[in-house]
């Protein structure tokens, strides 16, 4: 049964000053998977101290090649009571451009509601989030907790979860749990409590093109001389249509649809994702003058093939008259379920070779499968419930988000439910300067994972 509202407030607020010390702990650690001389290892241990001031046994777990995991449990509650399985992260993005930052990104700033560095909110602020919930939930029970929680926190997310899927299938039987909370939750642009059921996948690919032994002078070579800048963009254009339609061969086979209950969750997104989008991009409209309901279902449920970036010859300034030898470019696909980016990757090389591009080397750079829960999972259902308790307004039900996680492992490969509840907003500017988290979230997101575990232990 939940607290009455006022002593699960004063639990809360109690605790949050302690829980935003520890923050400024974490943010202090530039804990960036992306730089090979980040103090990853530092940052998981100072996590797992956390932990065990709570109570669990936490220790760290190595991986493979990687940073290592932090594990913890805390299975006091006994064998007839539920488990909750928590995913995070301690990896951040880089802080860079610094200049941009109108503070120190490593030291956490608070200006009233707001609390500004990297990782206060992406991912670090959403830990912070979950150890302001046990905090609350040991002082309305007397030290003890309704359920059993185990903790998972990785240290490359931000790098595409590199070892985590090989991680979680050796440790599987520890992990079993009734659900996922999952790294992120939050409200969306509307204010509303948001509930994602689903992430989709990638594959991200380099192609590489050379066609001559070094630069030759444009004008000795124009109308002679193979130019690899074109011969990629010839690559490039033979992978869509105009229509937006992916042309490798067997791409759409796996593709599920949307259902008619997805399509009826997704017509009820608020229309201010739509205005939001536009006034963000200075655009008057979207791809197939898309809106409503089918614009969040191409958005969600259609593979996309997009050109990340295109490097080629002289860039610099003026003129340089040059013909290139080699050119690159960088690319994703992103995949709904059930995608496999190993798929992709074969697909893709036997699309080039029948198009006469087999001098086109395509180097795979790493994929996560897609994964989802049903909306209408029991567990979802509760997450609705309590999310109305906590914010007393009803959530909005996202069956599916057109973004990427390392969701499959959980969902396929642990087969639990996945669970977002957090502390995210829309001006986070999570990856950017500046980011940020409210502190008024920080306690909602506390609440409703108080309110959810404890009607969970129900």
């Amino acid at each position: 049964m939940t607290p009455p509202a006022l002593e699960l407030h004063q639990a809360l607020h109690a605790a949050l000053p302690t829980v935003l010390a520890e923050l400024a702990e974490l943010i202090a650690i530039p804990s960036v998977a992306a730089k090979p001389d980040s103090p990853l290892p530092l940052c998981a241990e100072k996590v797992a101290q956390l932990y065990r001031k709570r109570g669990l046994d936490a220790h760290l777990v190595p991986t493979d090649g990687g940073p290592p995991v932090v594990y913890a449990e805390d299975r006091s509650a006994g064998v007839d009571a539920p488990t909750a399985l928590f995913y995070n992260h301690y990896d951040v993005q880089p802080a860079e451009p610094l200049e941009l930052w109108e503070s120190d990104p490593w030291v956490l700033r608070r200006d009233g509601d707001l609390l500004f560095a990297r990782g206060s909110s992406d991912d670090k602020g959403h830990i912070a989030c979950r150890l302001l919930a046990l905090d609350a939930l040991r002082a309305l029970h007397g030290g003890a907790l309704p359920v059993n929680v185990k903790v998972l926190v990785e240290g490359e997310e931000e790098v595409a979860s590199v070892h985590l899927a090989d991680w979680i299938e050796r440790h599987s039987a520890l992990l079993a749990a009734d659900v996922t909370l999952w790294e992120f939750g939050g409200i969306n642009a509307a204010g509303e409590p948001e509930l994602i059921c689903g992430l989709r996948g990638i594959a991200t690919f380099e192609l590489r093109a050379r066609t001559i032994a070094h630069d030759a002078h444009s004008g000795v070579g124009g109308t002679i001389l193979p130019n690899a800048a074109w011969r990629l963009v010839h690559a490039l254009a033979s992978l869509k249509d105009q229509n937006e339609r992916i042309l490798l061969p067997g791409h759409y086979d796996t593709v599920l649809p949307a259902t008619d209950a997805d399509l009826a969750l997704l017509g009820k997104l608020s229309p201010q994702i739509e205005e939001d989008l536009k006034a963000a991009f200075g655009i008057s409209g979207f791809l197939g003058e898309a809106t409503g309901a089918e614009l969040h279902r191409r958005a969600s449920f259609e593979p996309s093939c997009t050109i990340n970036g295109f490097s080629s010859g002289y860039q610099g300034a003026g003129v340089k008259t040059v013909l290139p030898a080699e050119a690159t470019a960088k690319l994703d696909f992103r995949l709904v379920p059930d995608m496999d980016p190993a798929m992709v990757h074969q697909s893709l090389r036997a699309h080039l070779d029948a198009q006469g591009f087999t001098d086109i080397e395509v180097v795979y750079l790493g994929g996560q499968k897609p994964g989802r829960v049903s909306p209408e999972h029991p567990l979802i259902q509760l997450a609705a419930q309590t999310a109305q308790e906590t914010y007393g307004i009803a959530p909005s039900i996202v069956p599916l988000s057109p973004v990427t996680g390392p969701v499959h492992p959980f969902t396929v490969g642990l087969r639990q439910p996945i669970v977002t509840i957090g502390c995210g907003y829309p001006g986070a500017r999570v990856h950017a300067p500046n980011e940020n988290l409210r502190v008024s979230d920080l306690l909602r997101g506390a609440e409703h994972t108080v309110r959810f575990l404890m009607a969970l232990a129900a």
